[in-house]
C-alpha cells in the first residue's frame, strides 16, 4: 500500500499529488518529493526498492496507516463495547424488553446528531487552525463552543421530561421513565462533542481513541451493575448517561495542554456556513442506520421488533469497525487541501482499508451466522440467523457511504446533500410501504444502501478532477 518510489511519495507525504491549479501539472518530475520534504521532512526511499516486502515494511512509517491503527484500536474497543452493551441487555431482558432498549438507543443516536455535527465542524476548523499555524486559538474555540451549547443542553433535558409519555406511547415502551434519562444522556453527549471534535481536528488520535473506548467500557460496567440491581430498561438508559459524562471529563482533561495556553481570539463566522453542510451530512448518515429500527419497532410485533433490532446492531458491526478510517480521513483531507495537495489517493486508500476490513467480517457472517447470533444475543434471537450475511452487506455499504460523505464534507462539497437525503427518504418510504416482516425490511434497507452507494460514487468521480485547494479564511 505504501509507495516507496522516490518519484511517487506515499500517503504519508501530504504532497503526494499536487493540486496547484486544475490543468497545471506540478513542475518537474520530483516536485511532489520536494514538497513532501518541506512539509513533513519525511525520508523518501530510493526507486530501486521494489517488491512486496519493502512496501510492507514502509507501512510502519506511513502516517495515514499509523493514525488508522491508533484510532482503529480505540474504535474496535468502542465497537465491541457497544455490542457487549446490547448483548448484555438482550440476554438479561429478552427480545420484548430488549426491543425497548434497541428503539431507545436508535432514538438516542438520532438526537445526538447535533453532537456529531459539532464534532465535524470543530474538527474541520481546528484542523485548518493547525495547518495555518494558528493553533493558539484552540482554547478560544473550546470556550466559545461550550458557551454556545449550554442553552440547547438545558432545552433537551426539559424536552425529555415533556415528551416522555408521547414518546413511550409511539414506541410502545413499558414505561416513560427511560425517555427522561435518555434526555440527560443526550445532553451529556452534546457537551462531549466539543473535546472530541478538537481532538480529531488537531489529530490527537491517541486521546480520541482512549475517549471513545473508555466511554463504552464505563457504559457496559454501569449497565451490568444497574441490571443486577433490577432497574431494567431504565438502568440501560442511565448507563448511557454515565458513559458520556465520563467521556466529557476525560476529553477536557486530554486537552489540558491546549486549555492551559493563553487564549487568542479567532474568527468563527466561517463555521456557520459549513455547519449547514455538516448538519445535512451527519444527520443523513445517522438516519440511515437508525430510522429503520424506529420504524420496525412501530410496524412489527414486539418479538420481531427485537429481532430486527438485533440484526441492525449486528450489521453496524462493520460500520463501527471501520469508523476510524473516516475519522482519520476527514482531517487529513482538510489538511491536504489547505496545503495545496490533492486528496484523491487518501480517499482511495481509505476505501481500500474499509473494503479489506469489511470482507473479513462478511466472511465470518457468511460461514458461521448462527454462532454470531448466539454469541452476541443468545439462542432466543436465533430467528435472526437467516439475515446475518445480508445485514453484513448493509453494514459495509453504510461504511462506504459514510466514508464518501466525510470526504465530501471535508472538501466542502454540497452536491452530495440531495443525493444523501434522497437515500434517507427512499429508506423511510420503502419501510413504511413494505414491512410485512423482518425479511421485508432487510430487503428495503439493502436496496437503499446499494443505490445510495452507487449514486455517491458517481458524484465522487465527477468531483475529484475538479477539486481546488481550500483558500484559508
Amino acid at each position: 500500500m505504501a509507495e516507496t518510489s522516490g518519484s511517487r511519495p506515499g500517503l504519508d507525504s501530504p504532497a503526494s499529488i499536487s493540486v496547484q491549479r486544475i490543468g497545471r501539472p506540478a513542475k518537474g518530475p520530483l516536485s511532489g518529493t520536494r514538497a513532501a520534504r518541506q512539509l513533513e521532512s519525511g525520508q523518501v526511499e530510493t526507486a530501486q526498492r521494489r517488491g512486496l516486502r519493502p512496501r510492507l515494511a514502509g507501512l510502519g512509517s506511513n502516517r495515514l496507516v499509523r493514525q488508522n491503527l491508533v484510532l482503529f484500536a480505540g474504535g474496535l474497543v468502542a465497537g465491541v463495547g457497544g455490542f457487549v452493551y446490547h448483548a448484555i441487555a438482550g440476554r438479561v431482558l429478552g427480545p420484548s424488553l430488549y426491543g425497548d432498549v434497541a428503539s431507545l438507543i436508535a432514538l438516542y443516536a438520532v438526537f445526538t446528531a447535533p453532537a456529531l455535527i459539532m464534532v465535524v465542524v470543530l474538527a474541520r476548523y481546528a484542523a485548518s487552525l493547525v495547518a495555518s499555524g494558528a493553533d493558539s486559538s484552540i482554547r478560544y474555540l473550546v470556550v466559545r463552543s461550550s458557551q454556545v451549547t449550554i442553552l440547547p443542553t438545558i432545552v433537551i433535558v426539559v424536552a425529555g421530561f415533556a415528551l416522555a409519555v408521547p414518546t413511550a406511547q409511539f414506541l410502545h415502551l413499558h414505561s416513560p421513565l427511560p425517555v427522561i434519562w435518555l434526555g440527560f444522556g443526550i445532553a451529556a453527549l452534546w457537551q462531549t462533542g466539543i473535546p472530541r471534535g478538537i481532538l480529531q481536528g488537531i489529530q490527537n488520535f491517541t486521546g480520541l481513541s482512549a475517549n471513545l473506548s473508555l466511554e463504552m467500557i464505563v457504559r457496559c460496567a454501569a449497565l451490568s451493575i444497574l441490571l443486577a440491581a433490577g432497574l431494567g430498561v431504565t438502568g440501560a438508559t442511565i448507563s448511557v448517561m454515565a458513559g458520556t459524562a465520563f467521556a466529557y471529563g476525560l476529553g477536557m482533561y486530554t486537552l489540558r495542554a491546549q486549555l492551559g495556553k493563553a487564549s487568542v481570539r479567532a474568527p468563527l463566522r466561517s463555521m456557520i456556513g459549513f455547519s449547514l453542510t455538516a448538519a445535512a451530512g451527519t444527520l443523513g448518515i445517522m438516519l440511515l442506520y437508525n430510522l429503520d429500527v424506529i420504524l420496525a419497532k412501530h410496524y412489527l410485533s414486539p418479538h420481531d421488533g427485537g429481532i430486527y433490532g438485533s440484526l441492525n446492531k449486528i450489521g453496524t458491526i462493520l460500520y463501527f469497525l471501520t469508523l476510524s478510517v473516516s475519522q482519520v480521513l476527514y482531517p487529513r483531507v482538510v489538511e491536504a487541501l489547505m496545503r495545496n495537495n490533492h486528496p484523491g489517493r487518501l480517499v482511495a486508500y481509505s476505501a481500500g482499508i474499509v473494503g479489506v476490513l469489511g470482507a473479513g467480517a462478511l466472511l465470518v457472517f457468511g460461514v458461521v451466522p448462527g454462532l454470531v447470533v448466539r454469541l452476541l444475543f443468545g439462542p432466543s434471537f436465533i430467528d435472526a440467523e437467516t439475515y446475518i450475511f445480508l445485514v453484513g452487506v448493509i453494514g459495509l455499504a453504510l461504511s462506504l457511504n459514510n466514508l464518501l460523505v466525510q470526504f465530501f464534507m471535508a472538501a466542502h462539497d454540497r452536491w452530495f446533500i440531495p443525493i444523501l437525503w434522497a437515500g434517507v427518504v427512499m429508506l423511510g418510504v420503502s419501510v413504511s410501504l413494505y414491512h410485512g416482516g423482518v425479511g421485508s425490511i432487510v430487503t428495503d434497507v439493502l436496496g437503499t444502501m446499494l443505490a445510495l452507494l452507487a449514486a455517491l460514487t458517481v458524484r465522487l468521480l465527477f468531483l475529484l478532477p475538479r477539486l481546488q485547494p481550500v483558500v484559508p479564511e
